[in-house]
């Protein structure tokens, strides 16, 4: 067998109509990339979801000639689409431009100061004295940590299913000593001891959906990721990757139906037999494979189903992510001194965060990130515009926020503090303008309590204790995207695309079986 390094799949088979069938629910980033390495196994693929293109939670929205990414705008990990590519029998650079940010971002601190985040190790260590010296050797030896947490928990396990206890228990003594049971807040304030290098040094779990206060110390590995493999951005923006992976899908023979909802996964037994569209359409599988939130896929999609694990009980017991308010806005003029990303931190650090994630309440202050795709691709807007995303976390629909009457309010907030700090008179200059919340991310998306990420990534919400990329209620029903391992995020969506593709049984065994069983009947 031909093995294409990196995903440890068979090159590309041929079409044919005769293949083993795999039913992927979602064309988020994560069902895409599985269903083109099924494709690429010698599955025949077809992908179902309720948008009228790809995407997902990575859709484009176009309107007033502005072009702006609906959700994820970094890319961490260029490699693993390199790989992905190679295993569909393509090239990442024939499909997608990918580029690097440099910096990566700036971060904005509520006097009007700037952190300026980059990979330049002697940069980094100049803004750090700038504010606190003694914080530059916690910030040397903070980067060792990131190294050897990113060594193991993400080169040797991102990839790697979690389904056995025996398996987990194997890596639990080094994890412990890689002090998983830590916050990454705790372990940054070992390291840093100025407040505001703390919170720099810290926010990055809010990129995944996570409460640095609470997530896991593991997910202190982006440092040392970004620092050794940059910051990107796909030329038109990252739906430009999910449109070009959408057709690693298609080259294979796969095919994509958009404003498909599928209704229910059907089941014989312990067997998942395929899946019943909202229409009333029923479509046989040998697989399916779910790219939505698991409480969806199980409370709602299995919601007939007895189930051993998932529950409804324990499904409602979960932490999940925070919402996001997001406010997409284009304008008739640029503001050269903004670059492509920039962190705004509101007056509160630690204060905010328990609103959001624990009271659950819609504070009066923010935190905002400002993503300003127009800095460096003028393809997302008209010549001598600017196109934005503004985005601040808020609670998910367990708050009790009312966004259909203070979304405006909201963000008009929003509209007023850039004004006053980094878009001066910009009320004069937008020219196009829409929101999202939280329920158009519960409506739209089909997110659970409309939170944007999916699950926490606590520690107890993590690896084995997440919902499992085989199914743990079904034999041949498959999990990818966010809400399992190893978590939100590119690379980790990608990563639990790998998985179901290899756990996923080989194609050509399904086809001896079936052959088998035509011969007795």
């Amino acid at each position: 067998m031909n093995v294409v390094q990196g995903f440890g799949l068979p090159k590309p088979q041929s079409i044919g109509s005769t293949r083993p069938h795999a039913a992927v629910i979602g064309a988020g980033i994560g069902g895409l990339a599985a269903g083109a390495l099924l494709g690429a196994k010698g599955y025949r693929v077809t992908i179902f979801d309720p948008l009228d293109k790809p995407g997902g939670r990575a859709y484009a929205f176009e309107q007033d000639g502005f072009t702006f990414d609906a959700g994820p705008t970094i890319i961490t990990a260029p490699w693993l689409f390199e790989q992905l590519w190679e295993a569909c029998g393509g090239k990442l650079s024939d499909d997608v431009d990918i580029r690097p940010n440099i910096p990566f971002y700036k971060i904005r601190f509520p006097d009007g100061t700037f952190f300026t985040y980059s990979a330049d190790k002697d940069a980094m260590e100049a803004e750090i004295a700038k504010i606190e010296p003694d914080d530059v050797k916690g910030y040397r030896s903070f980067m060792a940590e990131s190294k050897e947490i990113y060594e193991y928990a993400f080169l040797e396990l991102a990839d790697k299913p979690f389904h056995s206890l025996p398996f987990t228990l194997s890596t639990f003594a080094k994890l412990i000593r890689l002090g998983g049971y830590r916050s990454v807040y705790n372990v940054v304030s070992k390291h840093f001891k100025n407040d505001r290098l703390r919170s720099v040094f810290s926010f990055h779990p809010l990129l995944i959906g996570g409460n640095p206060f609470t997530t896991t110390s593991f997910y202190c590995l982006i440092a040392h990721l970004e620092s050794k493999h940059g910051v990107h951005y796909a030329m038109g923006g990252t739906n430009a990757l999910a449109r070009g992976i959408a057709s690693l899908v298609t080259r294979n023979g796969g095919q994509i139906r958009y404003q498909e909802t599928v209704d229910t996964i059907l089941t014989s037994g312990r067997h998942a037999t395929g899946v019943r569209l909202s229409s009333g359409e029923t479509v046989p599988a040998d697989i399916v494979v779910s790219n939505s939130d698991p409480a969806t896929t199980y409370s709602k999609l299995l919601k007939d189903l007895p189930r051993r694990r998932w529950s409804d009980g324990k499904l409602g017991r979960q932490d999940y992510s925070m919402g996001l308010f997001v406010w997409y806005f284009g304008t008739d003029r640029r503001y050269d001194d903004v670059g492509h990303h920039t962190m705004l931190f509101g007056p509160r650090y630690k204060g905010l965060l328990k609103d959001i994630f624990k009271n659950r309440v819609l504070a009066e202050d923010f935190s905002l990130y400002l993503h300003r795709p127009s800095a460096n691709d003028p393809s997302v807007g008209p010549d001598g515009c600017d196109a934005y995303y503004v985005l601040s976390p808020v609670p998910n629909l367990k708050g009790d926020a009312d966004w259909e009457t203070v979304a405006e309010q909201y963000r008009a907030k929003i509209a007023a503090e850039l004004e006053a700090t980094l878009l001066p008179d910009l009320s004069k200059h937008i020219v196009s303008s829409r929101i999202s919340t939280p329920l158009d991310f519960r409506d739209r998306l089909l997110s659970w309590q409309g939170a944007a990420f999916s699950l926490q990534p606590n520690l107890f919400q993590s690896a084995w204790f997440r919902p499992h990329n085989k199914s743990e209620e079904l034999d041949n029903l498959f999990l990818c995207g966010a809400g399992t391992h190893p978590g939100a995020g590119l690379p980790g969506v990608v990563c639990s695309a790998k998985i179901v593709a290899e756990l996923a049984p080989d194609p050509e065994t399904l086809t001896a079986v079936q052959a088998g069983t035509e011969a007795s009947v």
